[in-house]
Formats: structure tokens, sequence, C-alpha cells
């Protein structure tokens, strides 16, 4: 299937408004909720942008765990859980789905990754028919690891390909020059019929060429272009001038 032809694994994201008991309440008040009706989803990238606070990590929790995700993240495998956090949104979303299913996925969320490691941990400690989880991610154990080498090393060896790939904030323990070579990964993947939604705050990582961003705020949610994002604004309005926007910080 040519880079063009391929049909997303989730096409659009609907909130079943007439099922939710109260917008006064948890998840439900965020801006991101309470504005959302439907989400049309890029068939390669999808970009979830905007200030903390606003849903799109909730979202984003939720989207996983209606697809069949752990709430703490991993692959379609993992079910092990730390602490019980996850919200109830997932419950009130229909995911419009294409006609192809995934050979892979995975949810890598920043916030509880070292869970995922030590789940890995635990369940090498008698590997299924010898064959260590590990092995998988680099074979070298993710506790021993920086964080961001540990995130690395599952871009470079855990997506696979012909996947959906759903990443919470994965800039979190990424360098610049990390987060460059991520976009190169995703590249691969995405020409390996693959299909990303991404929560980010990073300009960087927002410069996918084939992609959709939409930007939550108080207002509502707005698909939009990178260089109109308050995020590349603000890193624009910083380096054009960092002496003004310094001096003015420290007023």
């Amino acid at each position: 299937m040519s880079f063009n032809e391929f049909m997303p694994y989730i096409k659009r994201i609907k909130l079943l408004k007439e099922q939710i008991p109260s917008y006064s309440k948890y998840p439900f008040h965020l801006p991101a909720v309470k504005s959302l009706d439907e989400l049309t989803l890029h068939p390669q990238v999808t970009y979830l942008i905007g200030e903390n606070g606003m849903g799109k990590s909730t979202l984003l929790e939720a989207i996983a765990i209606a697809y069949g995700f752990n709430s703490e993240g991993g692959s379609f495998n993992f079910n092990f859980s730390t602490y019980d956090s996850h919200s109830s949104l997932d419950q009130y979303l229909r995911l419009v789905k294409g006609v192809q299913k995934p050979k892979d996925g995975f949810f890598l969320r920043a916030e509880t990754y070292y869970n995922v490691a030590s789940n890995i941990e635990e369940l090498d400690r008698e590997p299924l028919g010898g064959n260590k989880v590990i092995n998988q991610f680099g074979g070298v154990s993710l506790h021993e690891q920086s964080h961001g080498e540990a995130f690395f090393a599952t871009f470079l060896n855990r997506f696979r390909g012909q996947g959906i790939y759903l990443l919470d904030e994965p800039e979190a323990a990424l360098s610049p020059l990390r987060q460059l070579s991520m976009l190169s990964r995703m590249h691969e993947l995405v020409e390996q019929d693959s299909q990303f939604i991404i929560a980010t705050h990073s300009p960087l990582l927002m410069a996918y060429p084939h992609s959709t961003i939409y930007e939550f705020s108080e207002d509502g949610i707005k698909e939009t272009l990178l260089e109109e994002t308050s995020h590349y604004l603000l890193f624009k309005q910083f380096f054009d001038d960092k002496e003004r926007l310094l001096h003015h910080l420290f007023l």
C-alpha cells in the first residue's frame, strides 16, 4: 500500500454527549471535553497541543483505553495496574475505526513509563518460553538507561510498523536532537503504514509535514498550523528578541 493510499486505524473520535451525566465534574468540565463533538484524525500523524489543564492528555488517555491499551501505557498485551487514576472519559467516546486492524501498537506515557519498565522486569523473571520481553526493547533493562535512552530505545526497537502509536508528551525525556531523530523514526514508521496520535508541547515534534494539529484552549479545540500555534510563536518571540522578553519577565 502506498503512502497516500493508507487508511487510518482510527478515523474519527466522537463524544457521546447525550450520555454525559454532568459537565461540572472531572473530566467533563475540561475545556477540550466540553467543546468536543467530533475530531477527524489524520491518517498519518495527529497532534493534540495546548497549555496544561486543557485536557489533551486526558483525551489521549481515553482514546488509548477505548482502543484497548492499558491506562498506564505499553502494548496491547500489558495489563498491569500500579494506581487506578484514569478518568471515565473512555466510556463516553466512540472511535470510528478504519477497515484495517493494526499489527502493532503502543501507548507511551512519559509520567508512567517507569511503571512499564518495572512491569517488564517482573515479566522477565519468569520469561514465557525463555523469550524475554526486554529483547523487544533492545535487550538492555530500561531501568539501567536514562529516561531519554529508554524512550528512544522504545521508538527504535519496539515500534515495528503497521501499528498505531499514542504518545503522551514524549519530549519530556528527549533532547532537541533526539526529538529530531524521533521525527525521522516517525517518518520511517509512517511509511510502513503506521498512525500516530501525539499530545505534546514541543514545536520540534509538531513539525512533521503529513499531520493535523489540534490546539486546545479555554475557547475549545481548533485545527491550526505549526506557525500559528502559541508554542511556535512563543519560541519565535524568544529567539527573535530574547533580551526584550527577558526584560519584561524580570520587571
